[in-house]
């Protein structure tokens, strides 16, 4: 016996679309409107503290019980998205602005500009993603702003590099030889006829980073160096359960789930949207 899918998602499915992934957006698009709609579901204020109800498991009132200072799990959780998802994408954003601008300033000003940046770039990048943006928030204090310039130093190198490669596997093609040959000067040709074909290989990136921003973002937020203390998100939520995590197990349950069922989801359509923007993947998977 077959089961019939609903509309939308068959429709995703015959326009070649995997299942997985039609679920990947749904859970994606899930969260969001939970986050967007967070101040009127939130059944309770995520900061209001109420001592006669310490760690109470899930029930009628709080519907993902409380935690170990009686606030309630489940506005935290949806709250915590809110941040998550901004400071996460925000950091991702700024990965993307920074590497492939400095990237395309080094690529148009010649092979000396290129190999100086480049050189940074990967003092940079030889450092692990936690501990650079550990370093930053040090430097920049806490908050989101501050969260979201780190991760995007942190992760701008990924953006420069595609920038780089992409840049050199276009300009030996033969539309760029025969655009200088009719005089286009190396800024003329990056910005009209190379620079268009970067957009596919950096649009992947970015989705195959947003996952990492996310999780780099509840690290840091455990270790207690992430958004101020009076905005709830997962990854502070994770650290102020795991300290109760016998007696109520429920309160981190809640935000690693959440974290697990995010990161998965970007991941899927991170995964998705490379199989569909990678040229030479697509030739690959056609001659199988």
């Amino acid at each position: 016996m077959s089961l019939a899918l609903p509309s939308e998602v068959g429709g995703a499915v015959r326009r070649g679309l995997s299942p997985r992934t039609v679920i990947a957006a749904l859970v994606l698009a899930a969260i969001i409107a939970l986050a967007l709609a967070a101040p009127l579901i939130t059944p309770f204020d995520p900061l209001d503290q109420d001592l006669l109800a310490l760690n109470q498991p899930p029930g009628a009132e709080h519907w993902l019980g409380t935690d170990h200072m009686g606030r309630d799990v489940f506005s935290r959780l949806v709250m915590g998205a809110r941040t998550t998802l901004v400071v996460g994408f925000g950091g991702a954003l700024v990965a993307f602005i920074l590497g492939a601008g400095l990237g395309l300033v080094a690529l148009s000003f010649g092979r000396a500009a290129e190999t100086a940046m480049f050189a940074l770039i990967d003092l940079v990048r030889a450092m692990p993603d936690v501990l650079l943006a550990l370093l930053l928030i040090v430097a920049l204090g806490a908050g989101a702003q501050p969260v979201m310039i780190a991760l995007g130093i942190a992760f701008a190198p990924f953006f420069a590099y595609v920038a780089r490669a992409t840049f050199h596997r276009e300009a030996v093609k033969d539309y760029v030889t025969a655009a200088r040959l009719f005089g286009g000067g190396r800024l003329h040709v990056l910005r009209l006829h190379i620079a268009p074909n970067l957009v596919g290989g950096l649009i992947t990136q970015a989705a195959i980073l947003l996952p990492r921003c996310v999780v780099t973002e509840s690290v840091l937020s455990f270790l207690g160096l992430g958004s101020s203390p009076d905005q709830p998100t997962w990854g502070r939520m994770v650290a102020d359960a795991s300290h109760y995590i016998e007696t109520s197990p429920h309160a981190i349950l809640a935000p690693v789930l959440a974290i697990v069922a995010l990161t998965l989801s970007l991941s899927m359509i991170g995964d998705a949207v490379r199989r569909r923007l990678d040229p030479l993947r697509a030739a690959d998977e056609a001659a199988l």
